[in-house]
């Protein structure tokens, strides 16, 4: 049986996104494609196409066994509608042992506190299950929607990387944020 999370007050679950997902994420990225654009990569329209998607979650099923990176599905309890992704990228077990984190939420419903909620929930993942010790994101500094959820799943700033990443065809600079392990009173034993 697959892992699912939940957050009940919030009305959200979490589970690794699997092939029999494929066509609502790709509506999924279809309708966020241009309220998103000004902080997502620029991406050819082949990555808009189900065969595209097929592999792409195919990808991270196999990365997830790998112990690498994580896909979750964001989906309502009540009528199991995917509305958005939480992933924990670049996971390294070790001497860094740490992750990226990314998210994203379908714009019906930002909100309500449903992005916070399922970031809280890998959050936990990632140190109660994964035992790592530290959770990073990047966000553009603009970006103040992003910040309050990582801020409120007690993120802190570190500092600015600057030109990091290509969003919207420019490199531009990006605040990155931390959570440990420590810092929300999580062991690693």
């Amino acid at each position: 049986m697959p892992l699912t999370l939940y957050d009940t007050p919030k009305g959200i679950s979490l589970r690794l996104l699997t092939p029999q997902d494929t066509e609502a994420y790709l509506a999924l990225i279809q309708i966020t494609r241009l309220p998103y654009q000004a902080v997502e990569p620029i991406r050819d329209d082949e990555f808009y196409t189900l065969h595209a998607q097929t592999r792409r979650i195919q990808d991270r099923m196999q990365a997830a066994e790998e112990g690498t990176g994580y896909q979750f599905g964001i989906f309502t309890i009540d009528d199991g509608i995917l509305i958005g992704q939480v992933s924990l990228n670049n996971v390294v077990q070790g001497v860094a042992n740490y992750a990226d984190m990314g998210y994203f939420i379908h714009p019906d419903y930002q909100g309500g506190g449903r992005m916070t909620a399922a970031v809280k929930l890998a959050v936990s993942y990632a140190f109660r299950a994964l035992k790592l010790n530290r959770v990073q994101a990047a966000i553009l500094l603009s970006n103040t929607g992003s910040k309050r959820v990582l801020e409120k799943n007690g993120f802190q700033a570190e500092g600015i990387a600057r030109k990091y990443l290509k969003i919207n065809g420019e490199y531009q600079d990006h605040q990155i944020y931390a959570v440990l392990a420590e810092d929300l009173g999580e062991s690693l034993q």
